[in-house]
């Protein structure tokens, strides 16, 4: 037996080394596995992107879970023989990058990425974010990822720039893709359109005003949006409004600003339990008055500024910010006896920016989005219900993907919400007001389209006709003159980070290249991510999978839950309650850490997870490790042959040996991984330890020969299908035990044929 078993298992000295072991023999790499015979060229394909981490993160332990699961299925996948493919890539995390480095500018410089200009302050970003790169992918190593790092791919490297560009294209071409003056999420702080997907609701408790408006009495907890409301709405089912008609005008309603004319509408988006079931609109800064507004033909004023300021509608407010403006609007509003009564402990949601903690004030903009509901011809199409050179829309591709059963969503009652979801999807938008990112591929001939004078950005692309290509024009196309930056600007906003997210599964195998991993790989097996972002990132994939291939992006989803505290507690700093994974992978090792993050995880469902649990599965890797020296030591010098016969004992320990192969096997085919795990863990302590090995102790020592050969082979084969059966779960500890077993049927561990249960 070799010295290394003398000590117990120290994972600090074996995890590192033996992670460039794998790396310095390329078996994360399928062609370097059918190089060295481990698994066949025609072997079927299995594949997975990593949900790219943001580069200027560190690892948490939503992180760690999701690498945990990943690394099971991949690490199973190898064993089994597939050409087995894990891509690894960051993501740049537009907003929140640009938000750090702006943060960190003015507080060591007292500059604004203005006083940089453009060109300078991309500099500063990408080498922020390339440095911080490195740490995250390091500390992806250290949960024991085994990932093909010859594929890493960046969100904003070329090859996905040229994806990125071509996507839009298409979707431009296809009619997809428009520009119009529709209300987005706006952080006057950031000064950029939000996506849904960066928007953090928090709850806050402030007044509910209750305002007399002629013969009605609306309630609003935002006074400061109301100086143009001139349209009040009511259900047209409210029996306490049934004698107001839609459209009736009711002329001399005294108001904020002095006396107007209201306009009835009937709409049946109205809760009628809410305040007084009648209510007055702000088209310009409310979502859903805005559909109102859109229904109906009605008018639109905006009243707040992108600065959070009041407009001259306002009157002698104008110029104030909103926040300091309410009280004073307040007042306005008593004097005028407007005011019938104040709920002071009305309690309700308000949307922030999470990337920069701004506010978000909904505005009308003319911004860049794709158009949800409307028909196109798909050249191809290998999705059900579908056919090829028919008619359809994104949604109903994002709903025929799982309708038809392409894509099983685990666990199965996410598929409901998923489509609820689809149904009630808005126009996506698309454009962002911040410089890092993929920049917009859209230029303007501005002498061709514009007067001399232009007043600001907004209003000069509002005229211009776009010029849409994957790189800048070369001449005008309607008036021919060639292109300088003189007179062709390019639109200054760059895209939603989920639009380039949306292409991943397919842009980091090289599309618009269809040959290569594309050819291969494409369709990916396994979609792997938090429930929280089902709707956010992997509808928007099936969404632009179904566009671009005609195919779905993937043929499974697996929906991690949350990982809360021991409590059940949500991690948060305030609570002081965060573990930090890489703080457990220093004290019990990576093997501990992710078997913690396993047992007990449910598909979407939360985790609790405390420390003394992973504590716990440290001491299960010292026992494998025991039982490795005990075994090794029994049965060092034995041929470990296979009997001609074995005692009915034996045949019943491999029996119970196989089951367990055969429990575990359908329990990963099934994704049951949290139980897999406990089947294998129970196994080896339980029975393999407390029961196999006590009673082989006076076998190994009596004077039968046969009857100790035999049990050393039984021994050995049980030690060695254990270790492949926990190597997904804990591969750090059962590799090193594998590379010192005196017999073994690969050279490691990693590319070990995973057992039959025959």
């Amino acid at each position: 037996m070799k010295e290394i078993f003398n000590t117990p298992y120290d994972s600090k000295a074996n995890e590192d080394a033996t992670y460039k072991a794998w790396e310095e023999a390329g078996y994360f790499n399928p062609e370097t596995c059918i190089e060295k015979g481990v698994t066949s060229a025609d072997a079927e394909p299995y594949t997975i992107v990593l949900p790219p981490p943001n580069v200027t993160g560190t690892l948490h332990m939503g992180h760690a879970a999701m690498l945990a699961v990943e690394d099971i299925l991949v690490r199973y996948a190898r064993m089994n023989g597939k050409r087995t493919l894990w891509v690894p890539g960051t993501d740049s995390a537009a907003i929140a990058t640009q938000s750090k480095v702006e943060t960190d500018l003015f507080k060591k410089e007292e500059k604004t990425r203005y006083d940089l200009g453009r060109e300078e302050f991309l500099k500063r970003v990408n080498a922020f974010a390339l440095e911080s790169q490195d740490t995250i992918l390091n500390q992806l190593r250290k949960m024991g990822s085994s990932l093909d790092w010859s594929r890493l791919a960046y969100t904003l490297d070329d090859t996905r720039y040229t994806a990125v560009m071509t996507a839009f294209v298409r979707m431009y071409d296809a009619g997809l893709i428009y520009r119009g003056m529709r209300i987005v999420n706006w952080d006057p702080k950031m000064q950029t359109t939000v996506s849904d997907d960066e928007l953090e609701h928090k709850e806050i408790k402030e007044p509910l005003y209750y305002l007399k408006y002629g013969p009605f009495v609306i309630a609003t907890a935002r006074p400061e949006t109301k100086f143009g409301d001139k349209y009040v709405v009511m259900h047209p089912d409210d029996p306490r409004y049934a004698e107001y008609e839609h459209k009736q005008q009711i002329p001399d309603i005294e108001w904020i600003g002095g006396k107007i004319t209201a306009t009835v509408i009937k709409d049946a988006s109205i809760d009628m339990e809410f305040g007084t079931g009648v209510m007055t609109i702000t088209p310009w800064h409310d979502a859903t008055d805005f559909e109102i507004a859109e229904r109906h033909g009605l008018d639109r004023e905006q009243v707040i500024d992108y600065s959070g300021k009041l407009l001259p509608i306002a009157g002698e407010l104008a110029g104030q910010h909103i926040k300091k403006a309410r009280p004073m609007i307040v007042e306005i509003l008593k004097n005028k006896n407007l005011i019938e009564k104040i709920d002071e402990a009305y309690v309700h949601n308000v949307a922030v920016n999470s990337r920069g903690g701004g506010t978000i004030e909904p505005q009308i903009k003319m911004q860049w989005f794709i158009a949800v509901d409307k028909e196109f011809t798909i050249p191809h199409s290998n999705i059900n219900g579908i056919a090829s050179g028919s008619q359809t829309t994104l949604k109903k591709l994002m709903r025929a993907a799982v309708e038809g059963g392409q894509v099983d969503i685990i666990p199965d009652n996410f598929a409901k919400i998923y489509h609820h979801w689809i149904d009630n999807l808005r126009d996506w938008c698309i454009s962002r007001q911040i410089w890092f990112g993929h920049r917009i591929p859209v230029w303007y001939h501005t002498t061709c389209q514009m007067p001399s004078e232009r007043v600001g950005t907004e209003s000069w692309t509002a005229q211009a006709q776009p010029i849409v290509g994957v790189s800048a024009p070369t001449t005008c196309p309607r008036c021919g003159l060639s292109f300088d930056t003189e007179h062709f600007e390019q639109d200054p906003d760059t895209l939603d980070t989920w639009f380039s997210s949306g292409l991943w599964t397919f842009s980091t195998l090289g599309w618009p290249n269809m040959e290569g991993d594309m050819k291969v790989y494409h369709p990916t097996s396994v979609l792997e991510t938090g429930y929280d972002i089902l709707f956010f990132w992997i509808a928007r994939m099936v969404l632009m999978s179904g566009f671009h291939l005609g195919e779905v992006p993937f043929k499974t989803v697996y929906l991690h839950g949350l990982v809360r505290d021991g409590k059940g507690q949500k991690m948060s700093k305030s609570l002081g309650n965060i573990i930090n994974p890489l703080d457990m992978i220093e004290k019990y090792g990576a093997d501990a850490t992710r078997l913690s993050l396993i047992v007990g995880a449910t598909p979407g469902t939360d985790i609790k997870l405390s420390e003394d649990k992973i504590k716990g599965y440290k001491h299960f890797a010292n026992k494998i490790w025991n039982i490795s020296r005990f075994v090794l030591m029994n049965v060092e010098g034995a041929s470990l042959e296979h009997p001609a016969s074995l005692p009915s004992r034996d045949e019943e320990i491999l029996a119970g040996l196989a089951n367990i192969v055969r429990e575990v096997t359908t329990d990963i085919n099934e994704y049951r991984l949290y139980m897999a795990a406990e089947k294998a863990y129970h196994y080896v302590w339980s029975e393999l330890a407390d029961k196999i090995l006590e009673e082989s102790k006076p076998i190994l020592t009596g004077a039968d020969a046969d009857a100790k050969a035999a049990r050393q082979y039984v021994l050995y084969t049980c030690l060695t299908t254990s270790l492949k059966l926990l190597h997904p779960f804990m591969p750090f500890v059962t590799e090193t035990i594998w590379q010192n077993l005196p017999q073994k049927d690969a050279d490691m561990l990693i590319v070990a044929k995973w057992p039959s249960a025959n």
